[in-house]
């Protein structure tokens, strides 16, 4: 999937959690700060990839990603994984833990949920994909849905373009729709 994808489907997948779930009273910070990692996280898994939006909005992230790709063994590979869901969950735990101290007023447990949303909703969106996604990593089995790789989707597609990425943007439409109670709820007794 496209950068563009991802960062939809996590953002419909932030949504949905956030709306479906018991609301904990936040500050304005820590949600504006909460969807920013949440797309950090929608993008994270193609850190591997030299091309990946992340490192194109960076002077010199075209380096980063090829040293990125070598480290973990290729695009699609261990950031792919449940594995790779382990590791970046402790990583990005570890390094909310230090600008703990820098930003008080900001809850980073949602910050770190955030995010992990995102990363997590990366995967299932690419398992979507003709080339799947290695969830067992060690096993280097790539699994994708539907199981037969002719009937997956071509990343950047027309099946992507015209169809995926319209149908989430009208699926958060209707999240939001259908949980705007919940929604204004929380905007009028839950944010701070």
């Amino acid at each position: 999937m496209t950068g563009r994808t991802h960062d939809m489907a996590a953002f419909t997948a932030l949504a949905f959690i956030a709306l479906t779930q018991p609301l904990p009273q936040i500050s304005l910070a820590t949600g504006i700060t909460a969807v920013f990692a949440n797309m950090i996280g929608g993008i994270a898994p193609d850190i591997d990839q030299p091309t990946a939006p992340l490192w194109r909005n960076l002077p010199v992230g075209g380096v980063f990603g090829r040293v990125f790709r070598v480290v973990s063994g290729g695009h699609r590979f261990i950031f792919h994984s449940i594995l790779g869901i382990i590791l970046f969950g402790f990583a990005w735990h570890y390094f909310l833990q230090i600008l703990q101290p820098s930003f008080p007023q900001v809850d980073l447990n949602i910050i770190w949920w955030s995010f992990m949303i995102g990363f997590v909703s990366h995967l299932v969106m690419d398992t979507f994909t003709k080339e799947g996604v290695p969830w067992l990593l060690p096993i280097p089995v790539k699994f994708g849905i539907p199981p037969i790789k002719d009937f997956r989707v071509l990343t950047g597609g027309f099946i992507e373009r015209f169809i995926i990425f319209p149908v989430l943007i009208i699926l958060t439409i209707y999240i939001f729709f259908y949980y705007q109670k919940t929604l204004l709820d929380f905007l009028h007794n839950h944010l701070k």
